[in-house]
């Protein structure tokens, strides 16, 4: 990895996939999310063992130090409240040993993505095996300053079930972001653009100093 760590945070970190990937690389890793349905496929995975999975948020992690946190897909934006955001940065903050980083990325604001999420524009079938062809779509359904709340629909094609899933995401403007970074006690080290999102993302490194 370009930052040389041994020892990952994943934050958020979903069904699994990128904790995994680290975890096959020889890294250390700490994975947590809040979600437990979401844990038990992770822990369902090749490889699982591997990892130490958290049932739970960054706000109550066990005493731990390690060389990188991340927020991959995201997550930062579900982080909706204020206070919640405070209480992640402060909480991974606490997990960095001394010169540890802290990694991810946030939908650059001025895109307006949210503008394109329609069920037009989102329209897409998947066929998964066993199951058929799936139809799915979003929607946005409220815009309220800098939160998005959408639904996601998905559609079986074989049997005409419908599910839905509403989320709620902020999109914090740069300098907010760089502020609540410096007032948790990091050091900005760079802000990136996503190389296969040209102008898309907002990647972050910062640092928490020696």
């Amino acid at each position: 990895m370009e930052l040389g760590v041994h020892s990952v945070l994943d934050v958020g970190c979903g069904t699994g996939v990128f904790a995994l990937m680290l975890a096959r690389r020889g890294i250390r890793v700490t994975a947590l999310d809040p979600a437990g349905g979401s844990l038990g496929v992770a822990r369902a995975k090749p490889g699982a063992e591997r990892v130490n999975w958290i049932h739970g948020d960054a706000t109550g992690l066990p005493p731990i130090q390690v060389d990188l946190a991340t927020m991959t897909a995201n997550v930062a934006q579900h982080i909706v409240e204020p206070r919640d955001w405070d209480g992640t940065l402060r909480g991974v903050w606490a997990a960095l040993r001394p010169g540890g980083y802290l990694v991810f990325e946030t939908r650059n604001p001025a895109q307006r993505a949210w503008k394109r999420w329609t069920r037009e524009a989102t329209r897409r079938v998947t066929n998964i095996e066993g199951v058929g062809d799936v139809e799915e779509w979003e929607e946005v359904l409220d815009v309220t300053g800098s939160v998005v709340t959408f639904r996601s629909t998905n559609v079986f094609r074989a049997d005409g079930a419908v599910l839905t899933s509403d989320s709620t995401l902020r999109f914090r403007e740069r300098g907010e972001v760089e502020r609540d970074l410096r007032n948790c006690g990091y050091e900005l080290m760079e802000v990136r653009d996503a190389p296969d999102r040209p102008n898309g993302e907002l990647v972050f490194f910062a640092r928490r100093p020696e």
